[in-house]
């Protein structure tokens, strides 16, 4: 490694008063007493944040978003991200899969990953120590920053380790994972996790703590489009066939105003025209989110589909540095997508959407999602699907896997369909169903969006990190 060891992301403070136009009266009340409750926990104290990449990816996501508010309220916070080298993400993305229980690349996790892994993570905990005073809030996220909490912790900061994924069931690749990480990740205070059943059963449960998730409805993300600038956000893209492109605006984080300018890298045999409906599924480029089972599940059931498309999209595989995977699933779909035959193949989309303005990315997710038909989120397996809950806030109708934390998202016949992860024919059939019947899919979009207004929404979630801050304080001034 060479340089600085960690790189600090600049956050722009957000107002918690725009949260006024989607919380009744009894909510935004509670939300101006959690900014009261923050604020005088934490005055003169510093919340850190410390991941691994500051763009691509729902931690990203949710980091940008959640510290700008917390920043909005009057709480120092800041965020920063581990510099890694090659081999160094390699092992974590090792770590990643197995902690989902699955074999990803099936290298190995012995003495030199573990020296590899030590050496970057001790280069960033020795670089933030600096920093810290006694009483700071340290919260280090994922596999990638688990080894940095054994030289933080005699800095007298609050130390969390937040995990976002997990597996519903364990097996010998996911205890693997945990026997590595465990030698750091016991020394934390306190330790989030995604959902109840991804806790460690190896770990202090009284210092083991549920959080989910959320989305920021206010972002490029998840703003209202209205029709005319969906259609010209995805025609600068290239997705739909050409036409006005004057409307292809955005507001960003910050109020001001903002363009989709750049086109997104394409495979396809032409755009879609704009009479033409298609399913959608958004991801990073990676195998446990299974893009080629969502081909497979086309191809099988194509008939059925009422003439719809495919459209699989993804950031730009050169921008997300902590993913050294993504363009070999990208070839895999890419090759899957080329066997079809060529009727089939005419209606598969395949987006790479570029990553160098992050809002601008994020302006062209939500059209592709407040435009489609159906969203469908296929993973093998998922800690949290921000996606999903972005497709719930607009009322898409959603088809997805009855894996990970998706599980405490959408509830069958509810706000959504489930399905096995396994069952091709099933997700098929699904999709099918909500294709030709409108009225089901208007119905189950209404009452997903309901569900993420009621639960999914960043005041729920930054309280209960208040709540966690707010436990150790005490703990600590008791002397527990």
């Amino acid at each position: 490694m060479t340089g600085r060891a960690l790189a600090e992301v600049a956050i722009a403070p957000l107002p918690l008063e725009r949260f006024r136009e989607v919380l009744d009266d009894a909510g935004y009340r509670e939300l101006l007493e959690l900014q009261r409750r923050a604020t005088a926990l934490l005055a003169g104290r510093v919340v850190w944040c410390v991941n691994s990449t500051a763009r691509g990816g729902g931690v990203a996501e949710l980091l940008r978003s959640l510290l700008a508010y917390t920043r909005g309220a009057g709480v120092d916070s800041r965020w920063s991200v581990l510099q890694g080298t090659p081999a160094f993400f390699a092992i974590t993305k090792r770590l990643h899969n197995r902690l989902h229980g699955e074999i990803g690349d099936g290298g190995p996790l012995g003495h030199a990953e573990r020296a590899e892994y030590e050496a970057v993570t001790a280069a960033g905990a020795q670089e933030l120590a600096g920093l810290l005073r006694p009483g700071d809030v340290v919260i280090l996220h994922d596999p990638q920053t688990a080894g940095m909490a054994p030289a933080l912790r005699a800095t007298g900061a609050h130390l969390v380790w937040r995990l976002h994924v997990g597996a519903d069931e364990g097996n010998g690749l996911l205890q693997e994972a945990v026997a590595f990480l465990l030698p750091y990740v016991e020394i934390a205070d306190a330790f989030v996790f995604s959902r109840r059943r991804f806790i460690w059963d190896v770990l202090d449960g009284s210092r083991a703590v549920v959080v989910a998730p959320s989305i920021d409805v206010f972002s490029p993300k998840n703003q209202a489009f209205g029709a005319e600038t969906t259609r010209a956000i995805l025609r600068v893209a290239g997705i739909l066939e050409p036409g006005a492109t004057d409307a292809a605006r955005f507001v960003r984080e910050d109020g001001t105003p903002g363009r989709v300018d750049r086109p997104a890298v394409l495979v396809q045999d032409r755009p879609l025209r704009d009479r033409e409906r298609y399913i959608a599924q958004v991801s990073r480029w990676d195998r446990l989110k299974d893009p080629v089972g969502v081909l497979e599940g086309f191809a099988r059931s194509a008939g059925g589909w009422a003439g719809a498309h495919v459209l699989l999209a993804g950031p730009a595989v050169e921008g997300v540095a902590d993913d050294p995977e993504a363009a070999a699933v990208l070839a895999e779909v890419t090759s899957a997508r080329r066997q079809l035959p060529a009727p089939l193949r005419e209606r598969v989309h395949l987006v790479s959407l570029p990553m160098a303005d992050a809002e601008e990315n994020a302006a062209m997710v939500n059209a592709i999602q407040s435009r489609a038909a159906v969203m469908v989120q296929k993973s093998l397996a998922e800690g949290f699907g921000l996606t999903v809950t972005e497709a719930m806030w607009k009322a898409r109708p959603l088809v997805v896997s009855r894996v990970g934390g998706i599980q405490d998202q959408v509830t069958d016949g509810v706000d959504g369909l489930t399905v096995d992860p396994h069952d091709i024919p099933g997700f098929g059939a699904a999709v099918g169903r909500l294709l030709q019947d409108r009225e089901l899919a208007a119905c189950l979009g209404a009452a997903a969006r309901d569900r993420a207004r009621t639960d999914f929404l960043e005041p729920r979630h930054l309280g209960q990190w208040v709540d966690i801050i707010e436990r150790l304080s005490s703990e600590r001034a008791v002397g527990v």
